[in-house]
C-alpha cells in the first residue's frame, strides 16, 4: 500500500482533469495494477473497474482516485485507493457467492462533486438504469491519518459530545436508511480488526456525512457507507500541497484494511 500511495501521490502527483497527462497516468496505473492481479478491468467515463462474477447481489468496494487542485492527495484519497487494490488482491482468484466490484471513481472532488460528471453518480446511476441489485456500497475515503495527541480529533455539529476527542480510531458512517448495512460493517470490522471504530448513522445534512461517493448510491436508493478517518476534522494536511506519502500511518492503514476485507468477505459470502 505504501508503493501505490508513493506511485499516486509521489511519482505522479497532482491528478485531475486540469492535469489530464496525471490523471490518465493514474487511471492507466490502476488498471495495471488490476490486470496484475489477473482482473479484465473495463473503463466507464474514466471510472476503472474490476469484477468478480457472483450471484444477482452485488457488493461494490470504490475509493474516488481525482485530487483536488495544488495536493498530491496521499490521504485524499491514494489512501482509499491503496486500501481498495489491496482488497481486490485478497479476492483475486476467490469464488466469492456474490458479485463483487473494485472501482476506482473519476471526478470525486470539486467542481464536479454533485455534478453530471461526478464518476460515482454516473456509475451509480448506471446500476440504477440496469436494475442490478447492489446491496452494499462501501466508499473508501481518506484512511490513512492518524493521532494519538489529545485533542487531536474535531467534529461538526455537536458531535463531540458524543464522540471520541482523540484521532486515533478509524470511522463507519452513513445515512439514515443505511444503518442496517453500517451497524453489520462495524460488527464485523470490530471481530477482525484492532483498530478503534467509530459508527454513526446520522442525517445526511451534517457537515462531511455525505462528502464522498457513498452520496451518489444514496441517489439512487442504493445501502452505502463512508469508511473514513474524518478527513479535515483531523489532519491539517488536507486538501494542501502538504498531503504527502509521508504523513501517514502505514501501520494502522494496513490494520483497517484488513478489517475491511473481512467485512466484504461476510458481505459477499
Amino acid at each position: 500500500m505504501r508503493e501505490t500511495v508513493e506511485a499516486l501521490a509521489g511519482t505522479i502527483g497532482e491528478r485531475n482533469r486540469m492535469r489530464p497527462k496525471a490523471y490518465e497516468a493514474a487511471a492507466a496505473f490502476l488498471a495495471d495494477r488490476f490486470r496484475a492481479m489477473g482482473y479484465a478491468p473495463a473503463r466507464y467515463r474514466d471510472n476503472i473497474e474490476a469484477e468478480i462474477r457472483g450471484g444477482d447481489e452485488i457488493v461494490i468496494v470504490g475509493a474516488h482516485y481525482d485530487t483536488v487542485a495544488g495536493s498530491p492527495g496521499a490521504d485524499d484519497n491514494a489512501s482509499g485507493v491503496a486500501a481498495m487494490l489491496e482488497i481486490a488482491r485478497a479476492f483475486a482468484g476467490k469464488a466469492p457467492r456474490e458479485t463483487v466490484r473494485f472501482v476506482a471513481f473519476a471526478n470525486e472532488e470539486a467542481p464536479f462533486f454533485g455534478t453530471e460528471e461526478m464518476g460515482s453518480l454516473q456509475y451509480a446511476r448506471r446500476c440504477r438504469d440496469r436494475k442490478e441489485k447492489v446491496v452494499a456500497m462501501l466508499s473508501l475515503e481518506t484512511i490513512g491519518y492518524f493521532s494519538d495527541a489529545p485533542r487531536s480529533q474535531q467534529y461538526p455539529s455537536l458531535l463531540h459530545l458524543i464522540y471520541p476527542p482523540t484521532a486515533n480510531f478509524i470511522a463507519f458512517v452513513s445515512n439514515l436508511r443505511s444503518r442496517s448495512l453500517l451497524h453489520r460493517c462495524v460488527r464485523e470490522f470490530r471481530a477482525a480488526s484492532d483498530v478503534p471504530c467509530e459508527r454513526g448513522a446520522l442525517p445526511e445534512v451534517i457537515p462531511g456525512v455525505s462528502w464522498s461517493d457513498q452520496w451518489s448510491f444514496w441517489q439512487c436508493g442504493y445501502p452505502a457507507i463512508m469508511v473514513t478517518d474524518t478527513a479535515l476534522f483531523r489532519n491539517p494536511h488536507y486538501h494542501s500541497a502538504s498531503d504527502a506519502p509521508e504523513t501517514l500511518d502505514y501501520d494502522r492503514l494496513e490494520r483497517v484494511t484488513a478489517g475491511i476485507t473481512a467485512v466484504v468477505r461476510a458481505l459477499a459470502r
